[in-house]
């Protein structure tokens, strides 16, 4: 634990202008990002007597080791700046506010060429339109159902789309009218367009214009005598109504606003928001916050309006600042925030809190789902700030640890009969996971050599990256300053920073934190006694002293410690056993996610590679053709040839590599076709190894949102 003294600025070197300041580690990790009307009484605050600070910013203080600030002309700009900050850096003790749970959307996908209208979670992508989010799934399921019936526009997968436009048949949907089955080409991509638009601009708050657009075609229809037409026109007035119905009415002015409230206590808080577009509530959320210092009702607004409406993203309604923000308390500079909420929406916004009428009476209905969210995640065992302290409190007991493991990075192998050997690591600080950091390593040449040469690898590797990472740090630029960062670059914002010097951990030329720069605090490794010995052999060999290694053997659930004959065993109700499973297992599901995937391409690749006139891209084609591997080897060479650009030789080198490749799994093949025959007798598959069931485990899945791709170090990846 650092002195604050040790890192106090010089008397009058701090500034009277407004600016964003920045609280580092020894590590160069900004743990802190706040903002200040004048820079010099607000840091002047963290530096008196440390009994008399908050226990939250007592432990900021003590864990920071430097601060910096940057003046800016303007409150409007420091309000943005330091928002900029928080999102790049995610400081540890900032206020970040994360969802209560996970609330369904209903999304249409403008990005692809016949959008889908389907249910999604989780974050935002670009080039979709969100409407909610919705409390439950089955409330957009049923509204979508009845809406269908008017807007016939997509809502199958990639995959039944495809294969229903390559055996020319429509799904169900399609047959029951509600579908215009763009995928066999009833209608065109310009039709399929315009009823997606036409939906959006229904679920929009545009449904009166809608219904009498459709009231008066009803009326030419039975004008014209054509009875079957506007009865048909009538039905779907009806299912309209009756969608409308769903949503009542809570402002009769009809007003554009959103809601907020919030519940708090001294260690937490909850906010809910309600969307209210044309009067009706449209969507509703949830979010918790940890309160890092003595924060008042007005700074958690201020925060919350931040993180609310600072991206600059427009996929759909509830992301626009809305003509009215109804909150609980104004914060503190309000006038400050709400000419920054007026430039994000490019128009007047009324930043208020209501006093009586309806309004009063909504702001009273969301507060009580406030509280009561705020009662629910008192009760969730994961996410409870004293049941986190509590688990590290236990591991460092247990393991004889000088400090709480802050930082704890878990280290995984995952490999079937030594092939495709891939390892992970994960990392999680103040017991939640740290996704962002999360690393994937591919173990080559490991035929042979077992789990524990992939693990001194793996551990290896990562260590000797931090070794060079710190022997590049402290290095300082032509004039003897730090460069500033990239968010304060090219706006003119003069960076102020205590010592001169670059911070450790941070690229000097970059100004941004290097990947394997911040050392964790212990380290686990999923196995038993060798693979903990193969890890200490490898931290030897570097030199790390200062790191503790663990195992965590799945059988038992046993602790075991380099060089020690016995393990140790926590308790079942332990909570840090459960946040040493919670740590073992994700790094786990991470490690098969990325072992299966690389082993779907390389089976691929395997069986197309060396196919005379088969290059990248008329593999591609014929893939995007048949959907899959084993679709292909069903295929004669005629129905090859029909994909632009392969011909009868390249089709036929096609078949007979198909054929080898089949026959060299064990798999009976038709000779002359290349197919695969389906009752051929299959050799039983592999599980990935260390695949067995544990405690709390995660199903992998390949394709989630929080696997790195491929952005990473080529040496890591």
């Amino acid at each position: 634990m650092a002195d604050p003294a040790s890192y106090r600025p010089a008397p009058g070197s701090i500034p009277e202008s407004a600016g964003v300041y920045r609280f580092r580690d020894e590590q160069g990790r900004v743990i802190y990002v706040g903002k200040a009307r004048s820079l010099r009484p607000r840091l002047s605050s963290y530096f008196q007597d440390i009994a008399n600070l908050h226990a939250r910013t007592q432990t900021m203080v003590t864990t920071a080791a430097s601060v910096e600030w940057t003046v800016v002309s303007t409150e409007v700009e420091a309000l943005q700046l330091e928002y900029n900050w928080i999102k790049e850096f995610d400081p540890r003790f900032n206020v970040r506010y994360r969802d209560d749970k996970s609330y369904p959307s209903l999304a249409v996908t403008l990005n692809e060429e016949f959008p889908r209208l389907q249910v999604m979670r989780g974050p935002k992508k670009k080039g979709v339109r969100y409407f909610g989010p919705y409390s439950h799934a089955w409330a957009i399921r049923e509204t979508l159902d009845l809406l269908l019936r008017v807007f016939p526009a997509r809502t199958c997968s990639s995959g039944v789309f495809k294969r229903a436009g390559q055996v020319g048949r429509p799904c169900l949907l399609g047959y029951i009218g509600k579908c215009s089955a763009p995928c066999v080409g009833r209608v065109g991509q310009a039709t399929h367009r315009q009823i997606v638009d036409d939906f959006c601009d229904f679920m929009a708050g545009q449904t009166g214009p809608f219904l009498r657009r459709l009231e008066k075609q009803m009326q030419v229809a039975a004008a014209n005598q054509d009875y079957e037409k506007a009865a048909r026109l009538r039905d779907d007035i009806k299912a309209l109504e009756r969608a409308v119905e769903k949503q009542a009415v809570v402002l009769g002015d009809g007003t554009d606003a959103d809601v907020i409230a919030l519940a708090e206590d001294p260690l937490e808080a909850a906010v809910q928001v309600f969307y209210v577009r044309g009067g009706r509530v449209r969507g509703q959320r949830g979010w918790v916050v940890d309160k890092v210092e003595d924060l008042s009702t007005g700074d958690l607004v201020e925060h919350f309006l931040q993180q609310l409406y600072g991206d600059d993203r427009a996929d759909g309604w509830n992301d626009n600042v809305p003509r009215e923000v109804l909150v609980p308390v104004l914060p503190d500079d309000a006038e400050t925030v709400t000419s920054w909420l007026r430039d994000r929406r490019s128009g007047n916004v009324d930043l208020r809190v209501p006093q009586r009428g309806e309004k009063r009476s909504l702001m009273e209905t969301v507060t009580r789902n406030a509280q009561q969210s705020l009662a629910l995640h008192k009760t969730k065992r994961g996410s409870d700030l004293t049941t986190r302290s509590q688990a590290l409190a236990e591991i460092q007991e247990a393991l004889g640890l000088a400090d709480a493991p802050l930082r704890i990075e878990c280290f995984d192998v995952s490999h079937i009969q030594e092939t495709d050997v891939v390892a992970s690591m994960v990392v999680f600080e103040d017991g939640l996971a740290r996704k962002g950091e999360y690393r994937r390593f591919v173990i080559r040449g490991q035929a042979g050599r077992g789990d524990t040469a992939s693990m001194r690898e793996v551990i290896t590797r990562r260590f000797r990256r931090y070794l060079d990472d710190k022997a590049a740090t402290g290095e300082l630029g032509d004039d003897g300053t730090a460069a500033a960062d990239g968010a304060a670059a090219g706006t003119g914002a003069v960076v102020l920073q205590v010592g001169g010097e670059v911070p450790p951990g941070i690229d000097p030329d970059t100004g941004r934190p290097r990947r394997f720069a911040y050392p964790p605090n212990l380290v686990v490794v999923d196995g038993g006694a060798p693979q903990v010995a193969a890890a200490q052999q490898a931290l030897d060999a570097l030199g790390v002293d200062d790191v503790v290694v663990v195992g965590l053997a799945k059988r038992l659930e046993e602790v075991w410690l380099p060089g020690e004959p016995y393990p140790v065993v926590l308790p079942r109700t332990s909570e840090g056993l459960y946040l040493l499973q919670r740590v073992r297992d994700e790094a786990h599901r991470f490690a098969i996610a990325h072992h299966r995937s690389r082993r779907s391409k390389s089976m691929t690749q395997s069986a197309l590679d060396g196919v005379p006139g088969l290059g990248e891209t008329r593999r591609k084609a014929l893939l995007k053709r048949f959907g899959s591997l084993k679709r292909l080897s069903a295929a004669s060479v005629e129905e090859i040839i029909e994909v632009p650009g392969v011909g009868r030789r390249t089709a036929e080198a096609v078949v007979s590599a198909l054929a080898a490749h089949g026959a060299s799994r064990g798999m009976a093949v038709n000779m002359s076709t290349g197919e695969i025959l389906d009752d051929a007798p299959m050799p039983p598959k592999a599980a990935p190894h260390d695949a067995s069931p544990t405690l709390g485990a995660v199903a992998p899945d390949p394709a989630a949102p929080d696997d790195p791709a491929d952005a990473h170090d080529p040496e890591v990846q």
